[in-house]
């Protein structure tokens, strides 16, 4: 079940870009309300859980997460909130840009082996469509050959099934389940806030995102709080 979420959630995001062509601002609102999913998920269900383990500098981990998510920014240009903050028209595979996003995709499924329910799935599910959505985009307007680029975006939706597939596998993730799922809160939190945080046009109050917002936060506690426990 959740192999097949995870790699629908790439394709939903890429027939979203094939069928409907969605503009800009569209895209932002639904990044935003990932975002405010993300965030409730993290808080109200993640930060609990690996507290509670009593394991030792757990908040350590979690800044680790924080730096992991930075330095893998570094090399994405953002991808993960929703930019792609280079030319699309070029020619050159951006191989950097796709390691670091697929190294993010997989550290996310890690936790996915040892969560007991599907409130984490359905949060990297929810913040996989619009970042498949702007991915898809990027590699459309470039000017690499279609079977590249498809290739590239089956390897996207592969990252996190692969990794809590091997979570499951290998006992070192076993071993420091507590520890990795920190550093995953640390990716979540750089991740979420620089979708919410983004300062918006003339630092204007943005009603729409607001409204998407609220509702991310209010699905999140439902999901949280009626089926997750």
């Amino acid at each position: 079940m959740n192999y097949i979420a995870l790699i629908a959630s790439v394709l939903v995001g890429y027939l979203v870009v094939i069928l409907a062509k969605p503009k800009g601002k569209s895209t932002q609102l639904l990044l935003s309300f990932s975002g405010a999913y993300l965030l409730s998920t993290t808080v109200l269900h993640l930060l609990p859980e690996v507290f509670e383990s009593h394991q030792e500098h757990i908040g350590a981990y979690i800044l680790v997460g924080i730096l992991l998510q930075t330095i893998l920014e570094y090399f994405s240009k953002g991808v993960e909130h929703g930019h792609v903050h280079i030319h699309s028209h070029i020619n050159k595979i951006p191989w950097l840009l796709f390691l670091s996003l697929y190294i993010h995709a997989f550290v996310e499924g890690i936790p996915l082996a040892t969560i007991e329910n599907s409130t984490l799935l359905w949060a990297i599910v929810v913040h996989k469509i619009p970042i498949s959505i702007v991915l898809v985009a990027f590699l459309l307007k470039s000017d690499f050959l279609k079977k590249h680029a498809l290739m590239l975006i089956i390897l996207f939706a592969l990252m996190s099934p692969l990794g809590s597939f091997l979570s499951e596998k290998i006992p070192f993730f076993a071993t420091y389940q507590h520890a990795i799922t920190a550093i995953v809160i640390g990716v979540f939190l750089h991740i979420a806030t620089a979708i919410l945080f983004e300062t918006t046009e003339n630092h204007q109050f943005n009603i729409k995102k607001f409204v998407v917002v609220l509702l991310g936060f209010g699905t999140a506690m439902l999901t949280t709080y009626m089926i997750g426990h």
